[in-house]
């Protein structure tokens, strides 16, 4: 049966933030921000029916960022008695008096701030006892070898664990939330001595209910590494695409990259001068939903304290927004977006929370049987970005597709392309699922340069 603990406590965290921050202002500071952190997982992994390795961590740690004026500095810290505050925040109102001044550095405004959280499900009670992790590891392990052709397994693994957070400032902000997770998978081989070919499945959820069948896990492990032995090489060339929805998650990640702020600021984004242009096809767009309830990334405000709320990034195929921060905002004398991210003791970044590309209409497999000749990609490794130009290329395996079908297994390939040309082509497929904070649906690309032999 699953075991209940004591969960880590939001009020408690608060309490120490607070307690953070009027140290800080005592200690010299002319504001300041503390967030602290408290997270506890369990994690097995089992190998050939034996339970292989089982570990237990638990952290509570406090990040504190101070003000001097215009003068900044951050520390991280994990000790919390008395005299381990008192030392790291003297520490760090002396690191900010010696700091350059930054005139872009302050806390959030105080009218941006969240004044009524909103309450979102991220939280299920409980956690999965060493028994009921390792059995799942078992069942899942049992399903992936009962595949033919998988003769080994890399690792059968089940986690759960839960953590709380809180964030305060010397304006007036104290907020925290909690957060539960579960979570298992496979890693196993398939063929024999130089054949041999690895591959995985997982899932993880903030709840439950929201994993998906374990045995389904297992299963899907087994076939993607049998289907994957004996791959070859294809020959060189310009031809259209098919990235799995495994793998089309990193066309909105780089977009995420390319439409942070801070990187638009520094002028180091392809996406800079494109603010309000028609970047992808029309008909796609692109979604952060900060509020979706048992989200992976769900926050109910961002990582300043200020409102977020759900936002197309991507509309109709334009870019209607950078992701900004208070400082990237103030340095591009633009309105702040909500879309601060925490760091524990330094200063926020910007970026997405759940972050999706919405379906289209075509299923992937009718997106594959238009292609005569071309690849489906299942795996990436490598990927180098250019992030002034956007270039882009990364070394992949996958499917040779010939004549609308999935042939044979290919590897030791590359693609390679610019990430604005192929934005404008990109084409979504219909079979999105959420599965993590950034989510997409396969997608196809007409044409892309292919290297192998």
């Amino acid at each position: 049966m699953t075991k209940t603990f004591k969960a880590p406590d939001p009020a408690n965290l608060q309490e120490i933030a607070a307690d953070l921050v009027a140290r800080a202002l005592k200690a010299g500071a002319d504001s300041a921000e503390a967030s602290v952190a408290e997270s506890r997982e369990t994690e097995l992994s089992v190998r050939d029916g034996k339970l292989e390795d089982i570990g237990r961590s638990e952290s509570l740690d406090a990040g504190l960022r101070v003000f001097v004026g215009k003068r900044q500095a951050g520390v991280a810290f994990s000790d919390l008695s008395e005299h381990g505050r008192d030392f790291t925040i003297g520490r760090a109102v002396t690191m900010a008096k010696a700091a350059p001044e930054d005139p872009y550095s302050a806390l959030a405004d105080p009218a941006r701030l969240c004044k009524a959280p909103p309450e979102i499900a991220q939280f299920e009670d409980g956690e999965w006892t060493p028994e009921e992790l390792e059995e799942t590891a078992l069942a899942i392990e049992a399903a992936a070898r009962a595949v033919d052709g998988v003769t080994k397994t890399d690792a059968s693994f089940a986690s759960s664990g839960q953590g709380a957070a809180a964030y305060a400032t010397s304006t007036g902000f104290n907020a925290g939330w909690r957060k539960s997770v579960f979570g298992y998978g496979a890693s196993v081989i398939a063929g024999e001595d130089g054949a041999m070919e690895r591959d995985y499945a997982a899932t993880s959820a903030r709840r439950r209910a929201d994993l998906r069948d374990r045995v389904e896990i297992g299963r899907e492990a087994g076939e993607r590494a049998a289907r994957r032995v004996g791959p070859k090489k294809l020959q060189s060339g310009v031809m259209p695409v098919v990235f799995d929805r495994r793998v089309s998650t990193t066309f909105i990640g780089s977009l995420a990259g390319a439409a942070s702020g801070p990187a638009v600021a520094r002028g180091v984004s392809f996406l800079r001068d494109k603010l309000g242009e028609q970047v992808f096809a029309p008909g796609v767009t692109v979604i952060d939903d900060p509020h979706r309830p048992w989200g992976h990334a769900s926050a109910p405000f961002d990582g300043e304290g200020t409102v977020n709320q759900r936002s197309a990034i991507i509309e109709d195929g334009r870019l209607t927004t950078w992701f900004l921060n208070s400082a990237a905002a103030r340095q591009l004398d633009m309105a702040p977006t909500g879309h601060a991210r925490r760091s524990m003791g330094g200063s926020p970044g910007a970026g997405p929370t759940n972050f999706h590309m919405e379906a289209g209409t075509t299923s992937r497999d009718d997106l594959i049987g238009g292609i005569t000749e071309g690849v489906l990609i299942m795996e990436m490794f490598g990927p180098s970005l250019n992030s002034n130009t956007g270039d882009w290329s990364v070394g992949v395996s996958g499917y040779r597709i010939s004549n609308g079908q999935i042939d044979h297994p290919v590897s030791e390939i590359t693609v390679a392309g610019n990430l604005i040309d192929i934005y404008a082509r990109l084409i979504p497929g219909s079979d999105l699922e959420f599965r993590g904070s950034v989510n997409a649906p396969s997608v196809f690309v007409d044409a892309m340069s292919i290297g192998g032999l």
